[in-house]
C-alpha cells in the first residue's frame, strides 16, 4: 500500500513544477503561452543542459522550482514578442500564428534559454541546499520566524508567495524543515483571529463573530486568506498580531526539528510531519500568542 501511494502520489506531482511554468506563461500571455510553459517546466525539472546533449555522460542537474518559475517567465515573455512581431502578418497568415508561430518558436526559443540556465539555476539549488543544511541552533531558529512570520505579512500576497516558493525550493533539495516552518506560519493568522472571536467576544461585531469560526477550518487547511478581510478591515491590530504569532510557530518547528514532505494540504498532510506533536503545539503556542496579542490590541466593540 505505501508503494502504490508513493508511486500515485510521485506521478501526480511530477506534474507540479511544468504545470506551474505552464500556468505563469498563460498568466501573461493567455492560452498560446501555456505548451510553450509546459515544456520549459518539463525542462527545468529534467535539467537538460547543453553539457548534457553533447555529452551524454554529462550528469543533467534540475534546476528544480526555481527553474521552473524562470521558465514560466521566460515563456510568456517569449510568446508575447513573438504576438507582437508578428501583429502585422497579412490576415491570410493570422491562423498560422496560434497554430505554429507561437508554440513552434516559442518552445525553441525556451528549449535554448532552459538549456543555457539549467546548470546556473542547478548549482543555486545545491549551494541553497548546503547553507540551510550547513545552519544550526539560532541560525534555524531566526530562518523559522522569518519564514514563519513572512506567511501572515500580506496573506497570500508576494511576501506570502516569496516564503512559500523559499520552502519548495528547499523542499526539493531534500530540506524538509524549511516547509514545516513556512506552513505552520501560514495556518496561524486565520486560526488566531478564530481563537479572538470565540473567546473575546465584545472585541469583535457580530458578523465578525460569525465569520470568526469558518476560520478554524481555512486555517487548519492552511488557506491564509481567511484572515484578509479582519486584516483589510484592521490593519494595524491584526497584521502585527498575526506576524508574531507565525514567527512563533515558524521558530518553534525549526526547534522541535519538525519535518513536512507535502508542499500544502494543513492537517491533511500531517501524517507526512515529521515529529508531528510537537508540530501541533508548535500551531497552538503560535496560535494563541496571535490570538493573546490581538485581543489585547483590540477595543471592546460597541455594537458587539
Amino acid at each position: 500500500m505505501a508503494a502504490f501511494f508513493n508511486t500515485v502520489g510521485s506521478g501526480a506531482f511530477g506534474f507540479m513544477l511544468p504545470v506551474l511554468a505552464g500556468f505563469i506563461a498563460m498568466s501573461m500571455a493567455d492560452r498560446p503561452g501555456l505548451a510553450v510553459g509546459f515544456t520549459g517546466g518539463a525542462l527545468a525539472v529534467s535539467g537538460v543542459s547543453f553539457a548534457s546533449i553533447w555529452n551524454p555522460d554529462t550528469p543533467a542537474v534540475s534546476g528544480g522550482f526555481l527553474a521552473a518559475l524562470l521558465a514560466g517567465f521566460v515563456a510568456g515573455f517569449v510568446v508575447q514578442k513573438l504576438k507582437q512581431i508578428t501583429e502585422n502578418m497579412p490576415q491570410a497568415l493570422d491562423g498560422i500564428r496560434p497554430m505554429l508561430i507561437y508554440p513552434l518558436g516559442g518552445i525553441l526559443i525556451v528549449g535554448v534559454v532552459m538549456c543555457a540556465v539549467n546548470p546556473i539555476m542547478g548549482a543555486i539549488n545545491t549551494g541553497l541546499g548546503n547553507a540551510l543544511n550547513a545552519m544550526g541552533g539560532s541560525s534555524k531558529l531566526l530562518l523559522g520566524a522569518v519564514v514563519g512570520g513572512m506567511m501572515s505579512i500580506d496573506m497570500g500576497g508576494p511576501f506570502n508567495k516569496a516564503s512559500y516558493a523559499f520552502g519548495i525550493a528547499a523542499l526539493s533539495n531534500g530540506n524538509y524543515d524549511i516547509m514545516a516552518a513556512v506552513m505552520v506560519g501560514g495556518m496561524v493568522p486565520p486560526i488566531a483571529i478564530a481563537l479572538s472571536t470565540t473567546f473575546f467576544p465584545k472585541k469583535w461585531t457580530v458578523e465578525e463573530r460569525n465569520n470568526g469560526f469558518v476560520n478554524y477550518i481555512m486555517g487548519l487547511c492552511f488557506i491564509s486568506e481567511g484572515a484578509i478581510p479582519y486584516a483589510a478591515a484592521d490593519p494595524a491590530r491584526v497584521l502585527p498580531s498575526c506576524i508574531a504569532g507565525s514567527a512563533v510557530s515558524g521558530a518553534l518547528s525549526m526547534l522541535f526539528n519538525c519535518t513536512l514532505m507535502a508542499p500544502h494540504g494543513g492537517i491533511f498532510v500531517f501524517p507526512t510531519v515529521g515529529n508531528p506533536f510537537m508540530y501541533i503545539i508548535s500551531l497552538l503556542v503560535g496560535s494563541v500568542v496571535g490570538a493573546a496579542i490581538l485581543t489585547a490590541l483590540k477595543k471592546d466593540r460597541e455594537n458587539a
